[in-house]
């Protein structure tokens, strides 16, 4: 159920782009626990000029492989989303070559209300989901 949004500078093909959503949605179902098909994913790719992302005064170098992942989530808890940025940063290091310098990520938690995977209705609070 997690929507995920990733923000890229556009360049990577699309077998870049499968390894990094695929990679990116396994460390999601192990740190929150989602089924495997509980995906949502939406890439936007943009110009150089487009993405201005610096380091809060952390002194990263960041790079063109910029990665910026937008979560939007129900309620997690803090071990969880710790997970998630560790597993993220991790396995996108090892398996697409994104340097942990060049992974931006963000959570924004809703309630079951916030929620129609379609037809009009609220599945979660129909008892449906």
């Amino acid at each position: 159920m997690p929507l995920l949004r990733f923000d890229l500078v556009e360049g990577r093909d699309e077998q870049q782009l499968k390894k990094l959503l695929d990679t990116a949605h396994q460390a999601m179902v192990d740190a929150f626990q989602v089924p495997q098909r509980d995906r949502y994913q939406i890439v936007h790719q943009h110009s150089p000029s487009e993405l201005i992302i610096e380091d809060t005064g952390l002194g990263f170098t960041r790079t063109k492989n910029l990665v910026i992942i937008s979560v939007v989530s129900k309620k997690r808890t803090t071990s969880q989303k710790e997970t998630l940025y560790s597993l993220l940063a991790e396995r996108l290091n090892t398996e697409c070559g994104v340097s942990p310098e060049d992974l931006m990520i963000s959570i924004t938690e809703n309630g079951e209300a916030d929620w129609s995977f379609g037809l009009g209705e609220a599945q979660f609070l129909t008892g449906r989901l």
